[in-house]
């Protein structure tokens, strides 16, 4: 069976849906303004789980709301569960103007913006498959460095969803916010080693890495 990913642009964030056309898992749930629109989408199939990149807000202020809609589990790396009671647990810093101004104006609103911890949620880590929910040729890939428990989701073998460890703010790359910057060059080179695939950006437009 084939996946199709269907990316649902919010603000300057993005999240995802992985459908096999009945079924789906929404990866991460954009922020607040996004709500009704990220639930409609999902109103379309039948949701099994919410995945969540990392728990910032422009990720995951909506988890809980649509976990508790659809009744279904939340799913994070445990070592980002601090960030749910305070921002400060993992402060952001950046590289490079591009980063600066991307930080700059977002920093307030990270600080400021309570995220609610899902009820209903699941610890998931490297090389989990998602296969309980009826997607296992959906991995779990453990891609540190933006905060200490970001995860991605390869998608059979053509694509990865990467949340904020890359992005494609003005060209594909590196993301350019970063709680431990030799985390973040490490997860870069292993995602560079996946090889040839399509890359889901949480800011930005797919592109191919060849």
């Amino acid at each position: 069976m084939t996946y199709t990913i269907q990316l649902l642009k919010g603000g300057t964030d993005n999240c995802y849906l992985v459908t096999d056309g009945t079924n789906a898992l929404l990866v991460d749930t954009s922020s607040g303004e996004s709500r009704e629109m990220v639930m409609d989408a999902c109103s379309k199939y039948d949701l099994k789980l919410v995945v969540l990149t990392h728990p910032h807000f422009d990720h995951a202020e909506n988890a809980a709301a649509i976990s508790e809609k659809f009744g279904v589990p939340v799913a994070y790396h445990r070592a980002d569960d601090g960030i749910f009671d305070s921002y400060d647990s993992q402060p952001l810093r950046s590289y490079g103007l591009v980063g600066f101004v991307i930080l700059q104006m977002s920093l307030k609103v990270l600080r400021e913006t309570k995220v609610e911890r899902p009820a209903n949620c699941v610890f998931v880590a490297e090389g989990d498959t998602l296969a309980d929910y009826g997607f296992p040729d959906v991995k779990v890939i453990e891609l540190p460095g933006h905060t200490a428990g970001s995860i991605g989701l390869l998608v059979q073998d053509h694509s990865l969803i990467a949340g904020d460890a890359l992005d494609n703010w003005i060209a594909p790359g590196m993301g350019h916010l970063y709680a431990d910057l030799g985390a973040m060059k490490s997860t870069y080179a292993k995602i560079r080693a996946l090889g040839p695939r399509t890359i889901y950006y949480g800011h930005g437009k797919p592109t191919v890495q060849k």
